[in-house]
């Protein structure tokens, strides 16, 4: 069976439950995800990471078929995953902010 999604949305892998996003996406707009029409609620910019089901706070997020993090709360199908809704499986992060150290 093929289920329809919006071309705009490219999925890496069949397990994957993140879609990226092959064009700007304004807010309002609605895709289809899985053969569902889904109402965008805020934009999603090229190349960032959309839901592509439901998410519970600590769910893991798949892209090309790997964990790449989890999500620290509830999301949508349709949702914006980034970094406020997303953290990574990997290595912390590090940024310039005062008081925060370097790995060397």
């Amino acid at each position: 069976m093929n289920v329809q999604t919006d071309s705009r949305l490219i999925l890496l892998s069949p397990e994957d439950n993140c879609l990226i996003a092959g064009a700007r996406l304004a807010a309002g707009e609605t895709v289809v995800i899985d053969g569902e029409r889904v109402t965008l609620g805020k934009t999603i910019e090229l190349a960032h990471k959309i839901a592509r089901c439901a998410l519970q706070a600590d769910d893991k997020v798949l892209r090309y078929g790997a964990v790449i993090g989890h999500v620290t709360c509830g999301v949508r199908k349709g949702e914006h995953l980034h970094t406020h809704n997303l953290a990574s499986d990997y290595l912390p992060t590090y940024t310039h902010d005062v008081g925060n150290t370097f790995v060397g």
